[in-house]
């Protein structure tokens, strides 16, 4: 996720759309760059919308409804679906790296008092996580016929599940998010102090990260002081969190590397989702079982989750290059970004619904197309749920975004139009 509330930094000016029939018969082609536009900077020196970047959350947003639908509907001796988890396993970790990138990118644009940055970010983020974790605590409370009317239980659950990102499953995202929003001064002051060094930094990191998911898979009573919450902490990501920030400091070489060497970026994540099969494979034939090997917290994650980072931004920037405003698949994506942070609060309790006790729909479909199946049906009520709620009062809690139909967003779709 991203900073999950946050859009993609930029302050680019409006641009009309083309006549729709125009748009209609028009091939896509390449938009010419305008002289002296750079991947981050319009030709009048402004901030460009990082489109690449809406691309990449999209992405990573989809496969996140992706490991939980497969998590929770794949046999546990389908080695093909398993072998699938493997690889979405990423999506923490891009998570954390795209946060970091857009936290710092959009810091360094506009710098501003953290008395001024932090109310806002732990609104948007803070406020939703609060109603979340009510909502999953509560609707699990209520289902139960033996805690069920135990409101004590109830206020001790949810307690617990706040400080410790475990009201569902999906939450210690944002609680991690806002453990980096809390530490933007410190990771600020890091890319700053190291410039000129910041190959070295992230080689460090990267080592860090590689000894700490190496305990965290390989040697488990070493982390038994965690008590089962390595997730839950900041530490747990620090190569990631690192090289998300270190990457938006040199923001406009990284997002023209990746342009200029988009061939041999993609060629370089198709080879290191193969290496990734590879070692999940070997850990599989030495005896782990089918999900085991496949565990986010170790060490092959981590290249691969930065392999995935940057071929989802080469894939984004290829997209944006080619970007027709106003054209159905540019309000497409505009449309998707803005709505993927409600859609990963909602989707796991819509994939509870249709799964809870004696499913329908298990009943109805055959594994594996059960996988598919649930995955088409959370995406679609995901996205109508999404939708009803960024129209109501509670658009802010539910979505963490400002409601649709507030005085605000309407008068700046009238200015839009």
């Amino acid at each position: 996720m991203t900073d999950p509330q946050a859009p993609a930094p930029s302050q680019a000016p409006a641009q009309a759309p083309a006549p729709a029939q125009t748009q209609a018969l028009a091939p896509a082609q390449p938009q010419p760059q305008p002289p002296g536009q750079t991947p981050t900077r319009t030709a009048a020196g402004k901030p460009r919308h990082l489109y690449e970047v809406d691309v990449l959350r999209i992405l990573t947003f989809a496969c996140v409804i992706g490991v939980h639908t497969t998590s929770h509907t794949a046999a546990s001796d389908d080695v093909g679906l398993n072998a699938v988890l493997a690889l979405l396993h990423f999506t923490r970790l891009v998570f954390f790296s795209l946060t970091a990138f857009v936290l710092v990118y959009s810091y360094t644009v506009r710098p501003r008092p953290m008395a001024q940055f932090w109310p806002k970010r732990f609104l948007l983020v803070g406020v939703p996580y609060l109603a979340w974790s009510f909502v999953y605590v509560g609707s699990s409370w209520l289902l139960s016929s033996t805690r069920r009317g135990d409101v004590p239980d109830l206020v001790r659950t949810l307690a617990e599940g706040i400080v410790t990102g475990t009201s569902w499953y999906h939450l210690y995202f944002l609680l991690v998010t806002m453990q980096v929003y809390l530490l933007l001064p410190v990771i600020v002051w890091l890319v700053r102090k190291t410039r000129g060094h910041h190959v070295t930094t992230l080689v460090v990191a990267l080592v860090v990260q590689l000894v700490v998911f190496a305990g965290y898979k390989y040697f488990p009573s070493s982390d038994a002081w965690l008590h089962g919450y390595q997730k839950q902490f900041f530490f747990s990501y620090v190569f990631f969190i690192v090289s998300g920030a270190i990457a938006a400091d040199h923001a406009d070489a990284f997002l023209r590397f990746i342009r200029v060497h988009r061939r041999a970026v993609l060629w370089a994540f198709a080879g290191v989702g193969g290496l990734t099969l590879g070692v999940w494979a070997l850990q599989v034939a030495l005896g782990q079982s089918l999900y085991a090997a496949g565990t986010p917290l170790q060490p092959i994650e981590a290249v691969w989750s930065t392999a995935v980072f940057v071929g989802f931004l080469a894939i984004g920037a290829r997209w944006a290059d080619r970007r027709r405003p106003g054209g159905p698949v540019a309000r497409f994506v505009d449309y998707a970004s803005d709505r993927s942070f409600g859609i990963f609060l909602s989707h796991p309790l819509l994939i509870w619904i249709l799964l809870y006790g004696d499913s329908w729909l298990e009943a109805v479909v055959p594994r594996p197309w059960l996988t598919l199946v649930t995955y088409l049906l959370v995406v679609v009520l995901s996205v109508a749920v999404t939708e009803a709620f960024r129209w109501t009062p509670l658009s802010v809690p539910l979505t963490g975004r400002p409601s649709l139909a507030s005085r605000a967003s309407r008068q700046a779709r009238s200015s839009q139009r």
